[in-house]
């Protein structure tokens, strides 16, 4: 008897995937194994080296050329979402192992409503006044709040997800400004916003929220000059990519007080290091990667994969394969 394709399973942290699909099949054709702990370098490759089929969640487990030359075995790759930022995909090309993907549901419209919430909880110090009621007080000096109506919004870049933010910040009666590399007064205006210089949108703005793609023009765009420009009551916000602040020059700015606060989702290192000083920066409020983490998109996830491992398994078209541009 032929003894079952080994498939692997990485990065179900949250440990979601078998709650929106039907995983029946799989398990009886295949020998299935989920990891839900981080993994890399060698103790990604003792979880991989016998897999004929490796799923990813998102670009959580990096594979690079390295990495894919050990692994005499594989015959088949997916990942979740419509592109992965770790995987050297051209090493699977030039062994002719076939990849595919998965639709990335709403991440969008979820990301927005992040943002939203971090601008909200930071300047309505929600975690502040959360301590504060849960220690036995009432109210305190950080109780007198700021309003974000009148105020102004710097939104950086209007694509999919920052023209979201901005017609919110709108809808609260925030006048909008916006800045990013090729902006132009008419892209601002359809979204009614006004197109500024980063220098003033940076100087001027009570909120300040990041929606640029990170490359090498951007990279490190908001460093130590930038984050002197902020208002002292100005809120960062960052839902995007790490690599387009300093987050080192942000600790020694909110230490300064410019800005104000900030609020972060994405990290240098993801998981964050349980010993990294972020995890308790004050006026730093910070989220475990949350921008894409809802019901819809791992359900979509979910059913994407398990679609994909059983079209392979019975040798059938994927829904939807993956080819590297």
């Amino acid at each position: 008897m032929a003894s079952l394709p080994n498939i692997v399973i990485l990065g179900d942290y949250e440990r979601a995937l078998r709650r929106f699909s039907n995983w029946d099949k799989l398990d009886q054709q295949a020998k299935l194994t989920i990891h839900h702990e981080p993994l890399r370098d060698e103790a990604l490759y003792e979880a991989v080296k016998d897999a004929d089929a490796i799923a990813i969640v998102r670009d959580r487990s990096p594979f690079n050329e390295a990495m894919i030359a050990r692994l005499p075995k594989l015959k088949f790759l997916m990942f979740t979402g419509e592109r992965n930022g770790t995987l050297e995909a051209a090493a699977l090309v030039s062994r002719n192992i076939p990849m595919a993907c998965t639709p990335g549901g709403p991440s969008k419209e979820t990301t927005a409503e992040l943002t939203w919430a971090l601008i909200l909880g930071a300047s309505k110090r929600l975690i502040e006044q959360n301590k504060l009621i849960a220690s036995g007080g009432w109210r305190d000096q950080l109780s007198v709040l700021p309003m974000l109506s009148g105020e102004r919004l710097g939104v950086m870049g209007l694509g999919a997800i920052g023209s979201r933010v901005a017609r919110v910040g709108a809808a609260f009666g925030m006048e909008v400004v916006t800045w990013s590399p090729r902006m132009t007064p008419e892209r601002a205006a359809a979204e009614n916003a006004k197109s500024v210089s980063m220098e003033e949108l940076l100087k001027t703005s009570k909120v300040v929220t990041m929606h640029l793609v990170a490359g090498p023009g951007t990279k490190g765009l908001i460093s130590a000059d930038q984050l002197a420009l902020m208002r002292p009551d100005s809120i960062l916000i960052n839902t995007s990519r790490s690599a387009l602040i300093n987050m080192t020059d942000l600790q020694k700015a909110l230490a300064l007080g410019k800005p104000g606060q900030a609020a972060v989702d994405v990290f240098d290192i993801e998981p964050l290091p349980e010993k990294d000083p972020l995890r308790n920066t004050p006026n730093l409020l910070v989220t475990p990667h949350l921008g894409f983490i809802a019901e819809p998109i791992f359900a979509a996830f979910s059913k994407g994969i398990t679609e994909t491992l059983e079209a392979w398994l019975e040798q059938k078209p994927v829904p939807h394969p993956f080819k590297p541009q």
